[in-house]
């Protein structure tokens, strides 16, 4: 195998986030011509197989203009009911394979949280509590070093937990070698290990796990070529590691390029245990805890500070009264940072407001005769904000469109909590040339989208003025609407009526220098990508979301405004 130049460390390896969401991938004829191998095509207008083997394959929705690797059924990926962790975990077996030794020492750091998890699975199985130096929690912790297809599991789990918050619920299956044999998840490990050697060795394909692309011809200079499998990369140090039979069955699909002989290492075939994972499913009892009330047993280990010179943040909803991570040049915060009344006296930057802001803005009292809600009485003949004060999350979908005066209020408390910060209510700054208009739209109004867009076309206007050449990024907490934004469409979050149905909205994209759009609200997660290239009012727009976790302390917003992207 020919070796490739392996960059870096895991500590940044988890970081695919930042690659680029294609917005269309052209597929090149020795690829579109595959479709005729594959009778079932002839009756798949838009999924269409690329490439298979016996439990995975390569598709391509002719729709979305996207590869997908998916399995093919049989293949069950864990018998733990609603485990939501195996994007990560397929993330994370490609990174095993490019970086052994960086993945060992990713876990590694991470062992105070290991032992916290362990605890809790040793007392989910035993009902019993151990403290960390116990015998079973040392032996449980070391096991994980001692099969390479569970270290895997190990890494994508901390992945997970790096990216959305402490995990609760079914963790003995997840942290407990004893336990996890049980679930499957080895077995789908190994083929999925297989199958994807197995691809990039056959065909012109990088991936990271999640993302499929075609290769790029200088593969040294390709983005995040590292991070990527390819037919290039050196994998023989993590073959070695890995048990006998997954290595010897890696080795043949190298040798023989497009055959191989499937491992059998204890897979969980929905042929053969359909009927008994539909009982386990339907018998289920969720206990998930929020990850927000795990926080406090769980060391955050990773690094807080970056320095991007355009830093783009948003959704951090942080509950401890202070930021989790610190930027000492341009900050764009883009709302919900705050559950605890954050002050910052520090951090520069723009910051728009969020719906999440504007119930933390108010006093903590509980009694509404004291002074400090004198400036909030003139709202409580409004019903929304009646309820706001008594249940938030429930009356989002209720708040007034964003030229309200209670917006002026709230932008009043948070420039007093950020001084350095510019809190952009319907107004705009310029930085380093570049305009930034920050419109208050703090959560997505289906029902009331005509006069949303309204007032999105009025303040534009207002804003724009007659500068028509400065280049401008538009900025809102909620996306503008679903052309200018990351969310997909298979969510279900997405709304498809919240389209742009102004057209005079879409001919200010077109006459003034409009570069792109952020937003954050969704919750995406980093390694969906953090930003994608679209087509509007015909041109090419950058839409960035940039969601806070604790390996994403910020997008570096600069290549994209310098159009290096």
């Amino acid at each position: 195998m020919k070796s490739s130049k392996n960059k870096g460390s895991l500590s940044v390896a988890h970081q695919s986030s930042s690659s680029p969401v294609e917005s269309k991938i052209i597929l090149p004829p020795e690829l579109t011509t595959r479709f005729d191998l594959y009778p079932e095509n002839k009756r798949r207008p838009v999924n269409k197989t690329v490439f298979r083997n016996d439990y995975f394959q390569l598709t391509f929705n002719m729709k979305e203009n996207s590869l997908n690797v998916v399995s093919r059924g049989d293949l069950v990926y864990s018998a733990i009911p609603y485990d939501t962790a195996r994007n990560y975990i397929q993330r994370a077996a490609i990174q095993y394979l490019l970086h052994p030794q960086e993945v060992r020492q990713y876990i590694e750091s991470h062992k105070a949280n290991l032992e916290t998890y362990i605890k809790l699975s040793i007392f989910q199985v035993t009902n019993k509590r151990v403290n960390k130096n116990s015998s079973k929690v040392v032996q449980a912790y070391n096991a994980i070093f001692e099969d390479p297809l569970f270290e895997i599991q190990i890494l994508g789990r901390l992945l997970q937990h790096d990216e959305t918050g402490a995990l609760s619920a079914n963790l003995a299956g997840k942290f407990l070698f004893s336990e996890n044999i049980k679930t499957g998840i080895s077995g789908y490990v190994s083929e999925y290990l297989n199958f994807v050697v197995q691809l990039t060795q056959a065909l012109p394909i990088m991936t990271d796990g999640k993302n499929i692309q075609l290769l790029e011809s200088d593969l040294q200079n390709s983005f995040n070529s590292d991070k990527q499998l390819t037919f290039e990369s050196d994998i023989e140090a993590a073959l070695d590691l890995l048990p006998q039979v997954v290595k010897q069955t890696i080795e043949n699909t190298i040798a023989v390029g497009k055959k191989s002989v499937p491992v059998h290492n204890k897979l969980l075939l929905r042929s053969e245990f359909g009927k008994e994972l539909s009982e386990v499913r339907k018998n289920y009892t969720a206990h998930s805890v929020d990850p927000r009330e795990l926080e406090q047993y769980f060391e955050n280990v990773l690094q807080t500070e970056n320095t991007n010179s355009v830093n783009v943040i948003s959704d951090i909803h942080t509950i401890d009264g202070k930021l989790p991570f610190t930027n000492k040049n341009f900050n764009i915060l883009v709302g919900d940072l705050s559950d605890s009344q954050v002050v910052n006296e520090d951090i520069n930057g723009l910051y728009v407001i969020g719906n999440h802001e504007l119930a933390d803005v108010l006093p903590k009292s509980h009694n509404i005769e004291d002074k400090e809600w004198e400036k909030w009485n003139p709202f409580f003949k409004n019903k929304w904000f009646q309820d706001l004060l008594m249940n938030p999350d429930d009356s989002w979908y209720k708040l007034p469109v964003g030229n309200h005066i209670y917006y002026e209020c709230v932008k009043a408390e948070l420039e007093k909590r950020f001084p350095k910060m510019n809190v952009l209510n319907n107004s705009s700054i310029i930085h380093n040339g570049i305009r930034y208009i920050g419109l208050t739209i703090p959560v997505v109004l289906v029902k009331r989208k005509r006069e949303q867009q309204k007032f999105i076309l009025n303040s534009l206007r207002y804003l724009l003025k007659k500068d028509y050449e400065v280049p401008t990024v538009i900025v809102s907490h909620a996306p503008l609407f679903n052309e200018l934004s990351m969310l997909s469409p298979a969510s279900r979050s997405y709304e498809k009526n919240y389209f742009c149905s102004e057209p005079k909205i879409e001919k200010l994209f077109e006459e003034y220098n409009i570069i792109g759009a952020i937003h954050g609200h969704h919750h995406i997660p980093a390694s969906s990508g953090r930003y994608k290239l679209v087509k509007f009012a015909g041109k090419e727009l950058f839409v960035v979301c940039s969601i806070y976790s604790k390996m994403n302390t910020g997008f570096e917003l600069e290549s994209l405004l310098n159009g290096e992207n």
